[in-house]
């Protein structure tokens, strides 16, 4: 263990900083592409932050991932989920044959899924699935931790040893998703304990519950958090003590695209929560980070404006699994065909001097 800690610490401080010579190059072309300046808005940023990641202008997107967490939640025998604990397993078998949400979505924009079992609570080898099981499960986190301090951070490593695989087998892009029955309450848990916000602007009713399950749920929110009291200033405890092995993992898969310089893509509320978990532990990991869509989980809000991005598109989803990855998948590769493809205004034979003045402000309007 002493050797995964020396190796999750070389990691986080050997995560530089995005290539800021290249993002001005490339805002330089951006604005000289035949279009009023600005008006491909977040393409425009997009085109911009890849560049910075991959030190090119120019850019292009020959292989896409979504890499998934599958581990189960011992909180769910507080009657916080809607579904069986057995969903987990039998969505996580559903990956591979390709039949949930994000496979079908994700086989529509031709993006591989790379499915771990971190933490699924059977003894069977899943069909599909990546065997990187710590244990069944969690603990219940109104009883006590979720887990070690130790076991949190071979979590955190098994998400960076999948980045690392992902980035041998040459993927450009990342996207990251999880499966887990109870973890909405999890993650409402890890973000409290990360921001302080209320327990009230965190915690959503999931994939659905009744009213007495969800004032339930916020009671064990707010017990999980009195119970193991995580610090805020550290994140693998909080993650440890009231997160799961899902959420983790997930933190790795940031830290890991990061470090192995990919640009990932941040689904929805539970990847965000991670996404944030990741960024507190090495705040260059939000450089690396494009966000999908807007969660309708209400703690999402909370998450993203602590990691000061906007969601691109908003479409009602909550779903998870790494649903909005292959959507976003392609508003990015819009991006890059804009930066590689559009005349600039010399090629189109434009004369831009009019813009001139325009480009003499330093926000300017279009």
């Amino acid at each position: 263990m002493e050797d995964e800690k020396i190796e999750l610490k070389y990691i986080i401080d050997n995560i530089t900083d995005l290539n800021k010579q290249a993002m001005a190059e490339a805002k330089i072309r951006v604005d000289s592409l035949a279009k009023p300046l600005g008006s491909l808005g977040k393409l425009e940023d997009i085109a911009i932050k890849f560049a910075g990641i991959t030190g090119k202008i120019k850019n292009s997107i020959n292989k896409k991932c979504i890499i998934i967490m599958s581990s189960d939640n011992g909180v769910v025998e507080e009657g916080v989920a809607s579904a069986p604990q057995s969903v987990t397993l039998a969505q996580t078998i559903n990956f591979s044959r390709g039949l949930t949400g994000v496979a079908v979505l994700a086989k529509e924009n031709n993006c591989d899924l790379k499915v771990v079992d971190i933490g699924v609570n059977t003894d069977r080898k899943i069909p599909g699935a990546i065997d990187r099981k710590i244990r069944k499960g969690t603990y219940n986190i109104v009883k006590g931790q979720a887990m070690n301090y130790d076991e949190c951070i071979k979590a955190i490593g098994i998400g960076i040893e999948m980045v690392k695989k992902a980035y041998e087998e040459g993927y450009n892009i990342l996207g990251v998703g999880e499966m887990g029955i109870g973890n909405t309450t999890t993650s409402s848990s890890v973000l409290v304990s990360l921001t302080g916000c209320a327990v009230e602007e965190a915690v959503g009713k999931g994939a659905g519950i009744t009213k007495d399950a969800f004032e339930k749920k916020k009671w064990v929110v707010s017990e999980a958090i009195r119970v193991n009291k995580p610090n805020e200033n550290d994140p693998i405890d909080v993650i440890a003590k009231v997160g799961g092995f899902d959420i983790a993992g997930m933190v790795g898969v940031f830290l890991g695209a990061a470090y192995y310089k990919l640009p990932i893509v941040i689904d929805g509320f539970i990847s965000a929560v991670s996404a944030l978990a990741a960024v507190r532990i090495n705040p260059l990991v939000r450089e690396y980070l494009i966000p999908s869509h807007c969660s309708k989980e209400i703690g999402y809000n909370i998450a993203m404006k602590k990691l000061n991005l906007e969601p691109m598109i908003n479409l009602d989803m909550r779903l998870g699994e790494g649903s909005g990855c292959p959507i976003a998948f392609s508003i990015v590769e819009f991006s890059l065909a804009m930066m590689n493809n559009m005349a600039t205004f010399d090629e189109a034979e434009i004369n831009d001097d009019y813009l001139d003045d325009v480009r003499g402000e330093e926000n300017y309007i279009v």
